[in-house]
């Protein structure tokens, strides 16, 4: 009876409300118009020939790309990939809900991830998550914290993330689908009082944290086993550097060793393992004040 209720459950819901609906109030905030990859990726069939993949991609004047990727198969299993990339001339965080669902398990990150590090630059930290401190309180305590995760993907976190798992139920994909709109309405009045940056080196810091973080995505994100398994090697391959991951190729020289040394072999090949420094976090590494706690943790 629980798997059915699961069953019933995943069945019922579907990601691409919360497509629409980012469309719809991003829209109340910017003049959105397609970006010059929906020419190349917008809808398409899996080698299975029952589960499909949309894709959406926009700009405006603040964002570089917004763009979904929503997949939904045959055996209940649902993706959301959805992200914001600000302009370089912004510093915004980067939006980031990245979902998956199966019949009888959910496992979600959403957060603002920041561009810059909020563990070392206290006056980021303070210009764009103390006030939000309290929003991912009350959604770290529905949507508690998910168990292990590395230490290098932390990196890319901030203190209000969202990192959690839980068997479909009607009331989490309430709890999800509310925490998805609040958090992007949250991202969009940063956004409505950003102003662009005129110091180039400043603007140059930008562009390399933005490739910094795609470069790691494109690399170790745990979704690309997915794609390669329903589209095959190659295009799974392009959707993630020129789609998911757009501006990888673009916005710098910089190789993914290059950032990140520790994961090159001898041979100059990449390491696969997820990490390198061995530890992870079982627990939410920042306390209720948005203070990172993690070095004390085990």
């Amino acid at each position: 009876m629980m798997r059915t209720s699961m069953a019933e459950a995943t069945s019922a819901f579907s990601y691409k409300k919360f497509v629409q609906f980012a469309l719809e109030e991003t829209g109340k905030h910017t003049q959105l118009t397609p970006s010059p990859l929906q020419e190349n990726f917008g809808c398409l069939t899996a080698m299975d020939g029952k589960t499909e993949l949309q894709m959406h991609s926009f700009e405006s004047p603040k964002i570089r790309l917004m763009r979904s990727l929503s997949i939904e198969g045959s055996d209940g299993m649902q993706v959301l990939d959805f992200a914001i990339f600000p302009r370089a001339e912004f510093n915004l965080p980067i939006f980031c809900a990245n979902f998956f669902t199966t019949p009888v398990m959910n496992i979600v990150v959403l957060d603002l991830n920041p561009l810059h590090d909020v563990i070392s630059q206290q006056d980021y930290k303070e210009k764009y998550y103390k006030h939000l401190i309290p929003l991912g309180l009350k959604y770290a305590e529905l949507l508690p914290w998910g168990g292990k995760i590395t230490s290098e993907s932390m990196k890319f976190f901030s203190p209000i993330v969202i990192w959690t798992k839980f068997p479909p139920s009607q009331q989490k994909h309430h709890d999800l689908y509310s925490a998805f709109k609040d958090y992007l309405k949250s991202w969009l009045e940063l956004m409505d009082q950003a102003s662009g940056e005129t110091d180039v080196s400043q603007i140059m810091l930008n562009l390399e944290s933005q490739h910094r973080y795609l470069t790691w995505r494109a690399e170790k994100d745990p979704g690309h086993q997915v794609l390669r398994r329903l589209v095959g090697e190659t295009l799974a391959k392009e959707i993630i550097q020129s789609f998911l991951f757009n501006g990888v190729d673009e916005l710098g020289s910089k190789t993914f060793t290059d950032y990140f040394p520790e994961y090159k072999c001898d041979d100059g090949t990449v390491n696969k393992k997820r990490s390198m420094v061995g530890k992870s976090f079982e627990s939410r590494p920042w306390d209720t004040r948005g203070e990172f706690i993690g070095n004390s943790l085990r």
